[in-house]
């Protein structure tokens, strides 16, 4: 190892880091105290710069998707980074920073020294941010991985943004452990579904004709699309979009030129309209609400979304509901209660997903079929379960929330208190919505607010709005602000006023 002079000690600045090059290597230098780290530039996850991140309470957070280190050793505190940043060798010699070139070895795969054996039911974002954190935590047991699909899990967050606009293609959709990490850490994938649970004897009955004994288990199953109970819905170019799968036969069967009908103004529906419309389509959203996002964002930022897309050529229609789906072997149209005719050769249904919990059926559910968990994400004695399917406590409240890290926080909680920790949720959701090439960033989860307050035009980012209510922060939402949500989703773990909000905000 060779190292590198790479920077003066006075240069480093306080309140961030400072991005480094040896060769092609990115580094990022910190100060902590009156010491310095290197480690990596770019956030393991995407990729991001983390020199435009932010530090607050010790903690380093990644400004494109709030993935967060401890700034002391580089640590992983939060999804959607699966691994902790990679430390770099590090000397000061007279004001100087000397940095190696390759960083210090960090294996950690635990000895199999734990006869207990620890199932996960999924391997979506939840699923696979559990069975990499029980290894982490040091569980040297055996490890199951059930999965419905053949290959690995995978960042199904691109589908609707970046693989049916043609810009990803399906085949190279990031997957979020290679088959590499699964052998090196004992983690045994099973292709198969799960046909029934019994929690009282501990055993589980697979698909393909396996029983399994468990010691714990995580139920990590997620969404099952939505589906029309419409006449037509069963044409071939009727679609969901979930998997790989779905985004593959969604691009197989669209051509430029052709017209898109989405039904529902979901987000997953919204990213499809904007992505289509890319890839060439006219797209017209059938929509419930005459403001998408309204509930999420307020008026004024779903506003300044239905603008973005009328803009770039949606047409964005509430005047109807879908009642059939026109054609014989092939969608010709959609028709409306109101007897409009939308002209279609293809159509995506984007309604929301439903908790896939059916396989379940000795576990008390909630109304909507989702399991009910504690603090700690367990449900009962041996049994936990994280992401779309539970219904959790949240500020005083039980809530159910469809988010991509949420499930990856709620999985590690579950993975700790697996191995006999008592970790409860103590975060703030986050989730990112890409439409047109601006993507929008929002932390909290506010039902209600009595007040909201705009830095900037949502109508022409940059922006960043606060919600309040009582005088309290409930949620921030944001469009090119990346470093100011970074410390926002770390600083709103504690009560946050929204005069000191805006005093951070405005620095």
């Amino acid at each position: 190892m060779i190292l590198h002079r790479v920077a003066r000690f006075a240069d480093i600045p306080e309140n961030r880091g400072l991005e480094v090059k040896i060769e092609d290597s990115k580094i990022l230098l910190l100060k902590v105290g009156d010491q310095l780290r290197a480690y990596q530039g770019e956030c393991p996850h995407a990729g991001a710069p983390l020199a435009e991140g932010a530090l607050c309470n010790g903690r380093l957070t990644c400004p494109w998707h709030k993935a967060q280190f401890r700034i002391e050793d580089g640590g992983l505190c939060e999804p959607p980074a699966l691994d902790s940043l990679k430390r770099y060798p590090l000397e000061v010699r007279d004001g100087e920073v000397w940095v190696g070139d390759q960083p210090l070895v960090d294996a950690h795969t635990p000895p199999a020294d734990d006869e207990r054996t620890f199932v996960i039911v999924g391997a979506g974002a939840a699923g696979t941010a559990a069975a990499a954190a029980l290894r982490e935590k040091g569980f040297g047991g055996r490890v199951l991985l059930i999965d419905r699909e053949n290959a690995a899990g995978y960042d199904r967050t691109v589908l609707s943004k970046f693989v049916i606009s043609g810009e990803t293609p399906p085949d190279d959709v990031p997957t979020l452990r290679d088959e590499a990490f699964y052998k090196e850490q004992r983690i045994e994938r099973i292709n198969a579904d799960v046909v029934s649970l019994d929690s009282t004897h501990r055993t589980l009955r697979l698909s393909d004709g396996q029983s399994l004994d468990y010691d714990a288990v995580l139920l990590a199953t997620g969404g099952t699309p939505k589906t029309l109970e419409l006449p037509g819905a069963d044409l071939p170019q009727v679609f969901v979009l979930r998997s790989r799968d779905h985004a593959q036969r969604i691009l197989k069967s669209a051509k430029p030129g052709q017209r898109a009908v989405i039904i529902g103004d979901s987000f997953i529906a919204m990213e499809s309209a904007s992505s289509l419309r890319q890839y060439g389509l006219d797209v017209t959203v059938l929509a419930r609400q005459p403001v998408p996002f309204a509930k999420q964002f307020g008026e004024t930022v779903g506003k300044a979304i239905l603008a973005l897309h009328q803009a770039n050529g949606v047409v964005f229609s509430t005047e109807g509901e879908a009642t059939q789906i026109e054609g014989v072997n092939k969608v010709d149209a959609v028709r409306l209660d109101n007897g409009q005719r939308l002209p279609a050769d293809l159509v995506l249904v984007g309604i929301g997903v439903s908790p896939a919990t059916g396989a379940f059926t000795d576990l008390p559910k909630e109304k909507d079929h989702s399991l009910c968990v504690d603090g700690g994400m367990r449900v009962t004695d041996g049994l936990w379960a994280a992401g779309d399917i539970v219904t959790f406590p949240l500020n005083g409240q039980r809530v159910r929330i469809e988010h991509w890290r949420l499930a990856q926080q709620q999985a590690r909680i579950a993975a700790a208190n697996m191995l006999g920790g008592d970790e409860h949720y103590l975060d703030v959701p986050y989730f990112w919505t890409w439409h047109f090439g601006k993507n929008y960033d929002y932390l909290g989860h506010a039902e209600a607010w009595d007040e909201v307050e705009f830095k900037g035009d949502p109508f022409n980012p940059p922006f960043i709005g606060l919600f309040g209510k009582n005088g309290v922060v409930t949620a921030a939402v944001a469009c090119d602000e990346e470093r100011t949500m970074a410390m926002l989703a770390e600083r709103m773990k504690q009560p946050l006023s929204v005069d000191e909000g805006w005093r951070l905000i405005r620095g």
